[in-house]
């Protein structure tokens, strides 16, 4: 039996949220949302379900809500699949990726129209909002790097070197080397702080559990000051992240650390 398989039925279920009532989200019966569902894996729907997790109250609805990447591979283990319906969708503009600074192999996902909301409720009365504007209508709209150097933002998007620090300066973009800069999300150092130590804390008490596993369902049922976020946010990343492996047992699934 896959190993992931065996978490879904028992992880991936959440009460049906406004969300859920778009035609592309596989609905059980009960009322419950899974993606135990007949048919092709969708990623969009995965995604949405992924949303619903971002603690959005604990940075005052600031931010747009941020999944993982690696985070949807706890849930499809058609990794092939997976990156394909990504590119389509940041292809099509409805998806925006970002490389998080804090490590090089993590990218961060948000829905492109989450990201222009919070972006410019964000710049509302401040100088740079004409700029930011630009960009979103100039760039965003027709682009889907993860980074632009200098000589592509002065010719073929039109901005000023004035401009592009107003842009770094709004936190849309952020430097990654001389002349060239990665597309950011304002004011996510936060995220950022919380994240790491969150996972640290997570990963810290499956270590200290006898065997240094836990089943899932008591995982789940934990508190600490250290974990702000919802702790399914957490059991994703770990898994996704491979830092863990699920094991399917009569009790449920156990959650062991992998071998360093």
């Amino acid at each position: 039996m896959n190993r992931k398989r065996a978490l879904v039925s028992d992880t991936f279920k959440v009460k049906r949220r406004k969300i859920a009532t778009e035609n592309h989200l596989g609905a059980e019966g009960n009322g419950e949302f899974s993606t135990n569902q007949v048919g092709p894996l969708d990623v969009k729907a995965t995604l949405q379900y992924l949303t619903t997790l971002f603690p959005r109250k604990l940075f005052n609805d600031s931010l747009p809500p941020i999944v993982l990447k690696h985070q949807l591979y706890s849930i499809h283990d058609d990794k092939t699949q997976v990156d394909r319906q990504l590119n389509d969708l940041r292809e099509r503009r409805e998806l925006l990726m970002f490389q998080l600074g804090f490590d090089s192999e993590v990218f961060g996902l948000i829905f492109t129209s989450d990201y222009k909301a919070k972006v410019l409720a964000g710049e509302v009365g401040r100088e740079t909002l004409g700029t930011v504007e630009k960009f979103i209508r100039t760039v965003l709209s027709t682009c889907s790097d993860l980074s632009f150097n200098k000589d592509k933002m002065l010719k073929e998007f039109l901005f000023t070197d004035t401009e592009i620090t107003q842009l770094v300066k709004s936190g849309v973009l952020t430097v990654r080397d001389a002349g060239s800069w990665w597309l950011s999300i304002p004011n996510s150092g936060k995220f950022t702080k919380y994240f790491i130590r969150g996972r640290k804390a997570v990963l810290g008490m499956i270590k200290k559990s006898k065997y240094g596993e836990v089943l899932k369902s008591e995982l789940e049922s934990r508190r600490t000051s250290h974990v702000k976020f919802h702790m399914m946010y957490h059991i994703h990343d770990i898994i996704g992240a491979e830092l863990v492996e699920c094991i399917p047992t009569t009790s449920g699934t156990l959650l062991r650390l992998m071998d360093t």
